[in-house]
């Protein structure tokens, strides 16, 4: 069996490189809670943006609420700026089925209409069940549907990655 190492902090830098390309005028970064959240945090203050980005959890609007009902407990969404004809930069950790982005993207409009909503990634791992597709991915790995793959962040800010099988 192969490993799959990922350095975190190198994908981070090609995020953030990923993500200065995608920037125009008074796009606000929304992180999905919660990797997707503490990239955004970061990559607000490294591109020296101004205002704070926001944070948006896809509970609410998930296919699978019934079953999951408010994962973590709460709902985490924060959008301190108006939605309404803003350009949106959605940041996520892990990209997989495509089913989070749907719910956030529900989420996000009823806060109102943006201008346009884009995606970027630090890994996309395939899978998609939907038609949902990164504009930006600082990495394309392939695991099997058993392997969860989730960003951790240390007491220090720093990213790593842990790969659990899940029990079936």
């Amino acid at each position: 069996m192969t490993t799959l190492h990922l350095d975190a902090e190198a994908l981070y830098v090609d995020l953030q490189a990923g993500v200065r390309a995608l920037l125009r005028p008074g796009t606000a970064l929304v992180g999905i809670w919660s990797g997707g959240a503490w990239l955004a945090e970061r990559l607000q203050r490294d591109l020296h943006l101004d205002g704070e980005p926001g944070v948006i959890s896809s509970a609410l609007h998930r296919d699978d609420f019934n079953s999951r009902g408010l994962a973590g407990g709460a709902d985490h969404t924060r959008l301190p700026f108006e939605v309404d004809g803003r350009h949106v930069l959605l940041i996520d950790d892990v990209l997989y089925t495509g089913r989070t982005t749907r719910a956030v993207i529900n989420e996000l409009y009823d806060f109102g209409r943006p201008a346009s909503v884009t995606l970027a990634v630090l890994v996309d791992r395939g899978g998609r069940e939907l038609p949902i597709q990164p504009s930006f991915s600082a990495a394309r790995v392939s695991l099997p549907g058993t392997q969860r793959l989730s960003l951790v962040r240390d007491e220090h800010g720093r990213f790593s990655f842990d790969i659990k099988t899940l029990e079936l």
